[in-house]
C-alpha cells in the first residue's frame, strides 16, 4: 500500500519512506529509505532526510557514488599519467588514512563537517602537520577531478583551515666539520665512504646517488647526467624499491665533475661489477645501507644529530659562500626556481651580503 510520496506499507507490515540521496555511478537515482511501525513515524523521519538531500544535491551535485569507488577510479586514471612512485604515494595515502574515515561517504555528502572529521581523525593519530597536509592536497586533487567531470559542483575541502607545516632549515656542516667527515670518509674500505664524498661535491640526492650508473659519467666532458632515482615506496603494508625517473623536469640535469671527483671516480670504475656506480651484488644499492655506512661515518666524526641530506646542503652552502650565482647553484640542485634556493639558503645567502656591504665600505673609505 502507498500512502503520501514513496511511503510504502510493506508486506511485513511496517511502513517504508524512500528518499532521493542523487545519482550512481551508472546513472541510475540512488535512494535511502526509513523504516517504522506507523506511517506518521516514517513521514517524521523521512521529510527532514527529504530536505537535507534536496539541500546536498542542490549545493554540491547529483553524484551519489562514495569517495572510494571514485578514488579508486581516480587512482587508476593517475597511474598512467603520474610516475610509479608518485602513484603508490597517492595509492598508500588514500587508502591507509582517507578511504577507512570517510570512503563511504556520497561525492555529495563531502561537506566541510566531513572533511573536518578526517582532519580530527589524523591528528589524534599523531601525524606531522607536513604528512596531513600531503594527505589533503592528494585529495583535493581527486575531488577537483570530480568537479572537472561535474560529479560535484564544488570541492568543499579547499577551505578546510590545515595545520602548519613548521619548515625546519638543515644545518649545513662548518668547514672543519666537513674537513673531518671527509677524512674519514676517505679511509673506509670498500669504497664505503665515496657516496659521502660525491655528496659533499655534487649536491646529489641520496636516491639519486643510488640509482647512478657509468653511462650517466662523462669522463671526456666531466658532467654528469642526473636521470634516476632509487626510492623505496609504501604498498600497502610494505615497501618496494623501484628505479624511476628524476622527479621534475629541473630534476633532470647536469652537474659538473670537480677534479678530485674525476679522478675519484675513474679509480672506482676500474673496479666496477656493475652498470650502476654503486652496487651490491651487481644491483643498484639500496639508499637504507648508503644511509648506514653514512651514520658509522659521522659516528666516527662525532658529529651528532645530522643526516644524509644535509650533505647536499652543505655543498650547496659552499658553492654560495663562494659567491656563487644563484641561478647557477639553483641548476646544480635541481631545484623548480632559483626563489625556491634563495629561501633555502637565507642563511647562506646573508653572510655573503654582509661581506658585500663590508666591501663597498673599504672600497669608498
Amino acid at each position: 500500500m502507498r500512502r503520501g510520496e514513496n511511503i510504502y506499507k510493506r508486506k511485513d507490515g511496517r511502513w517504508e519512506g524512500r528518499y532521493k540521496k542523487g545519482k550512481k555511478a551508472n546513472g541510475k537515482t540512488k535512494y535511502g529509505s526509513v523504516y517504522g511501525r506507523t506511517l506518521s513515524e516514517v513521514r517524521s523521519k523521512l521529510y527532514p532526510l527529504k530536505s537535507k538531500y534536496q539541500e546536498i544535491r542542490g549545493k554540491y551535485g547529483e553524484s551519489s557514488m562514495s569517495l572510494e569507488w571514485w578514488g579508486t577510479s581516480w587512482l587508476t586514471e593517475m597511474k598512467q599519467e603520474v610516475k610509479e612512485s608518485t602513484y603508490a604515494n597517492y595509492q598508500y595515502k588514500l587508502t591507509h588514512y582517507v578511504f577507512p574515515v570517510i570512503g563511504t561517504y556520497a561525492l555529495n555528502e563531502l561537506t566541510p563537517e566531513i572533511g573536518a572529521i578526517l582532519l580530527t581523525h589524523l591528528q589524534k593519530k599523531q601525524l606531522s602537520a607536513s604528512t596531513i597536509r600531503v594527505i589533503f592536497r592528494i585529495l583535493n586533487q581527486c575531488l577537483n577531478q570530480a568537479k572537472s567531470k561535474e560529479y560535484v559542483t564544488e570541492n568543499s575541502f579547499t577551505e578546510i583551515k590545515l595545520p602548519k607545516a613548521g619548515k625546519e632549515k638543515a644545518r649545513a656542516l662548518t668547514r672543519e666539520e666537513q674537513r673531518r667527515l671527509e677524512k674519514t670518509a676517505n679511509t673506509e674500505k670498500a669504497n664505503a665512504g665515496f657516496p659521502v664524498l660525491l655528496a659533499l661535491h655534487s649536491g646529489l640526492r641520496i636516491g639519486e646517488i643510488a640509482a647512478l650508473q657509468w653511462e650517466d659519467i662523462d669522463f671526456q666532458t666531466n658532467l654528469i647526467r642526473v636521470r634516476h632515482t632509487l626510492q623505496r615506496v609504501k604498498r600497502d603494508h610494505q615497501t618496494e624499491l623501484i628505479l624511476t625517473s628524476s622527479k621534475t623536469d629541473s630534476s633532470v640535469r647536469t652537474i659538473p665533475l670537480s677534479d678530485t671527483m674525476r679522478i675519484l671516480l675513474w679509480e672506482h670504475k676500474k673496479q666496477a661489477i656493475s652498470k650502476f656506480v654503486f652496487s651490491t651484488n651487481g644491483h643498484a644499492i639500496e639508499p637504507r645501507l648508503l644511509t648506514y655506512h653514512f651514520h658509522k661515518i659521522r659516528k666516527k666524526v662525532g658529529l651528532e644529530q645530522i643526516h644524509f641530506h644535509q650533505l647536499r646542503h652543505t655543498f650547496a652552502t659552499r658553492c654560495i659562500e663562494t659567491q656563487g650565482d644563484i641561478a647557477s647553484v639553483s641548476a646544480i640542485l635541481g631545484h623548480r626556481s632559483t626563489q625556491m634556493t634563495l629561501d633555502t639558503y637565507t642563511d647562506a645567502l646573508i653572510e655573503q651580503r654582509v661581506r658585500v656591504v663590508k666591501q663597498m665600505e673599504k672600497a669608498i673609505a
